[in-house]
This record gives C-alpha cells, structure tokens and sequence, in this order.
C-alpha cells in the first residue's frame, strides 16, 4: 500500500525540481537589467507626483532622466534637487525656473455680493455647478477651498472669502491650478511683483456691478505702459511678463485695482 505512493511523489517531486530549474534558467536568461542610478534617481524626487516636470509622477521623471531629459525640471525639488539629479547623471547643473501660484481674483467680500444661501457640499466644484457659484461675479474665486486642500505644503489659505497664495511656503507643484473649477490660479515667476487679479471677461459695465476690484477693460494700462507688455483683449488686460519691467505705473493707473503690485 505504501509503495503505491511512492511513484507518485517521486514524479511530482521531479516535475517540481525540473519547473524550479527551468524557471531559475529563464529569470537568468530574460531578465531585464535595470540600472542602479534609477533608485538613486527617485531617492532624490519628492515623490509629489504633481505632474508639474511634464510626467505624470517622480517615477516617471526618473525614468525620463536616466534617458537624457533635462534634470531641472521638478519645480517643488527646486536647485537642490536638480543638483542631486545632476550629479548622479554625471552633468552639469542647470538652475530651476523658479516659480510661485497666483490666485487672479480680488473678488472678496468687500468687493463683491452674494446671489444666494449654499449649504451644499462645501466644494468648489460642487459650488459650480449651481448657476456657477453664489457669489454675483462668475468669474471669480467660489471661496470654499479645493485647492487648499490639495495643497501639499498648506501654502494656501482663504482671507475675507477668496484663496490667497503665500509665496514663501508655495513649492510650484501646481496642484492648486488643477483644482481650481474657474481656472483662477497660475503659475508665474517668483519675482514678478505686477499681475492682474481679475479673470473676468465680461463688459466693463457688468464685470464694475458684480466686483468692485474687477477689470473693466478700459485699456488705459496698455496704454500707460511704457514697455508694451500689457494688452487688453476680449475686456480682459493680461502681462507678457518677459517684457514686463515692473515699474508699477500700470498699477497705479488701473481706476479699480485690478492690477497689484506685491512689494
């Protein structure tokens, strides 16, 4: 009876043996190399996964360095990121762009009003979808914090009914213009003290009865610049900021302070 058994195991035991080596000798033969500094290059990332390099995450980049791509794309990493990744690549150091989010909305609750009560779901986008938020301005910040709360460095916070960036803890994810539902955050370089704080593109008339702060499109910044880096189009004013001088003399011009400038 016992000896019935024996063939039996004999035989799984060697198919078993066998299906080990084969297995052992296909993992030798088709592995796939994988080079050492791709670790190293990850270690380095923030593993925000922002998207803000152009990838869809810091895994990805890191792929994307290790095949030639520039090492001083990761915003959040800033220099000394990009000089952890140069110096594991093996190249010479490229300096960051630095950046910082701007919230283009000067709609708060001194300049604007509210068309109704919400007390849906306390979200931007939820806001949104009733007759585009309740404040009388469409255009502008809905107040309840999207991107506040994604928001990896609590860089953003709600003053007097709208979101405001401080710069000095903003990483340049970007996060916070995904988030926004009207499209109000930017990206802009870090130095650039002169900016517009409206997104609206509604008539001058409409745009003044809605929001005190608004841009009416009058076209006097254009034509007070000196530098020619402000147009106004579809009655909205915009700054080409690499012509910009930041000489403030289109901030002190605009007759609603629709154009700040951030000392």
């Amino acid at each position: 009876m016992f000896e019935a058994y024996i063939l039996p195991i004999i035989i799984f035991a060697a198919v078993g043996l066998g299906a080990g080596i084969l297995l052992t000798v296909a993992s030798k033969i088709f592995a796939v190399k994988t080079d050492e500094r791709l670790e190293e290059l990850s270690g380095a990332l923030p593993q925000i996964n922002c998207g803000a390099c152009g990838y869809s995450g810091c895994g990805d980049y890191a792929v994307a360095v290790l095949n030639g791509a520039p090492t001083n794309a990761c915003k959040p990493g800033g220099d000394q990121t990009s000089k952890k990744l140069s110096e594991i690549m093996g190249v010479d150091f490229s300096d960051v762009e630095e950046e910082v989010a701007f919230v283009r909305c000067a709609g708060d609750c001194n300049a604007t009003t509210w068309k109704y009560n919400y007390d849906g779901v306390q979200s931007c986008n939820a806001s949104n979808r009733f007759y585009n938020g309740s404040k009388t301005c469409t255009s502008g910040c809905l107040g309840f914090g999207d991107c506040i709360k994604v928001c990896p460095n609590n860089a953003i916070y709600l003053r007097d009914g709208i979101a405001v960036v401080d710069s000095r803890l903003c990483v340049a994810c970007g996060l916070c213009v995904k988030a926004c539902p009207n499209n109000l955050i930017v990206m802009k370089p870090v130095n650039q003290r002169i900016d517009v704080v409206c997104m609206s593109t509604q008539m001058g008339k409409v745009t003044k009865a809605v929001c005190k702060n608004g841009c009416i499109g009058c076209k006097i910044c254009e034509k007070k610049c000196p530098s020619d880096a402000i147009k106004v189009e579809n009655n909205f004013a915009t700054i080409d900021y690499s012509k910009c001088t930041q000489c403030g003399i289109c901030a002190e011009a605009c007759p609603t302070g629709a154009i700040q400038n951030k000392k």
